[in-house]
């Protein structure tokens, strides 16, 4: 039986939260930047250094108890994103860094003449990687159109442009800045009917709800655990076929079989353990929102997203409704309550006399911390005309309270009342 979530208890576990500011709790809107992490987190990354500092596949103690760490967090993260082999899980710097280097190891691989498919509706890192590739290898691409009224994305525009010299289709499972859903099911589904390839951005909805790449048909995913209360850390997936197959830029002596053939260089050991750990505390948090203490990992992260889901979807829902009382206020974005799960609760808002950045100093100078401007979704600020200000952006995650929503509600209206 799924009880109350516990957000209180949820709340104690990340330190930040207890931060201050001229004497009033900090409120943290800032999530789609990168999120607070809960205090196991930090214990992991500490313990890795202090306890098992090693480099990787040595004879000694400490180098395999820390293989045994990287072993069970490619698992975890395994788990996580609903895939059955570990080793199709790879660990890098970040998703950028790991998206160009499989852009430039696909783009390998197409010809003059062959088509991607890209979104406007993007982080950049999903959009100007293939751009790239496209261009060093003489390919066309095509770019799918946004829907200005709810900035969601025109998936008939997308389907259009596919045809038997698609080799590629990269979409975003939601928008960075508007929080938007995409139907990536089907549209890995119909590029998959072309013979084309289907990458997935899913860094800005891990921390929302439960990605599975079976259910989604795409043919890679990337995230950032950074985004899910974790470290600086980038997460690739790919089906081991295509992994086995395409060659990455890689040096001689490194591994060619799974996962090392796409992860360059040492390691970021501790960051990877503290994944682990963020996999581990979203895990718990199931376990607890379903009263089974004994529920296995991918049980629990079911559980524990179930929760989420119908936590964010409250505060979204106060929020939204909130903002429509404000008729200075413009959300960029879905805003029908019936809707809501064809979003996120990432909300982007425009002011009708106060600039982006100016909105975001006042909620900064008290005590509520939340971001301006295009956040990287470039093309799609480009697209519906919110260039050069952008927006100021807030984001909702399952740390949040509805009292830090009505809080942020009454500092927006003193904001206005004193523009």
């Amino acid at each position: 039986m799924t009880t109350r979530f516990p957000v209180d208890e949820v709340r104690s576990r990340f330190p930040a939260l207890a931060r201050e500011h001229d004497g009033r709790p900090a409120v943290y809107l800032d999530g789609p930047a990168g999120s607070q992490v809960p205090s196991t987190v930090v214990d992991a990354v500490s313990r890795m250094m202090l306890e098992t500092n090693a480099n990787h596949a040595g004879t000694f103690a400490t180098s395999v108890e820390s293989d045994a760490i990287l072993d069970e967090a490619h698992r975890a993260v395994a788990d996580l994103l609903g895939a059955d082999d570990p080793d199709e899980i790879a660990f890098g710097a970040n998703m950028t860094t790991q998206t160009l280097a499989l852009s430039r190891a696909l783009g390998r691989t197409w010809k003059n003449g062959d088509e991607v498919v890209l979104s406007r509706l993007d982080h950049d890192a999903n959009v100007t990687p293939w751009v790239l590739a496209a261009r060093d290898a003489g390919a066309v691409v095509r770019f799918a159109d946004v829907d200005p009224a709810d900035c969601t994305l025109d998936v008939d525009s997308l389907l259009a442009h596919l045809n038997d010299r698609t080799k590629l289709v990269a979409v975003g499972l939601a928008s960075n800045l508007v929080g938007s859903v995409n139907p990536v099911a089907r549209i890995a589904a119909a590029a998959r009917e072309v013979g084309a390839l289907t990458f997935v951005d899913a860094v800005h909805y891990a921390p929302h709800a439960r990605i599975d790449v079976s259910a989604l048909g795409c043919d890679f995913l990337a995230c950032s655990a950074y985004k899910f209360f974790g470290p600086h850390v980038g997460v690739l997936w790919g089906r081991r076929d295509l992994l086995e197959e395409r060659q990455p830029y890689k040096l001689r002596p490194s591994p060619d079989t799974l996962p090392g053939r796409w992860m360059t260089g040492t390691q970021n050991h501790e960051g990877i353990a503290g994944t682990l750990a963020a996999v581990e505390y979203l895990a718990d948090l199931g376990r607890r929102c379903a009263n089974e203490p004994d529920l296995p990992r991918p049980a629990a992260l079911d559980a524990a997203f179930d929760a989420v889901v119908e936590h964010e979807r409250l505060l979204a829902e106060r929020l939204l409704t909130g903002l429509a009382d404000r008729p200075e206020f413009a959300v960029h974005g879905i805003t029908a309550l019936e809707r809501l799960d064809e979003r996120v609760p990432t909300v982007s808002v425009t002011h009708d006399r106060v600039a982006p950045l100016e909105l975001a100093r006042g909620l900064a100078e008290r005590g509520i911390f939340a971001w301006s401007g295009h956040s990287y979704a470039l093309p799609l600020t480009e697209a519906v005309g919110l260039e050069p200000h952008g927006v100021l952006r807030v984001g909702l995650l399952h740390y949040n309270t509805s009292a830090e929503v009505d809080r942020l509600l009454t500092t927006l209206d003193e904001i206005d009342r004193a523009s």
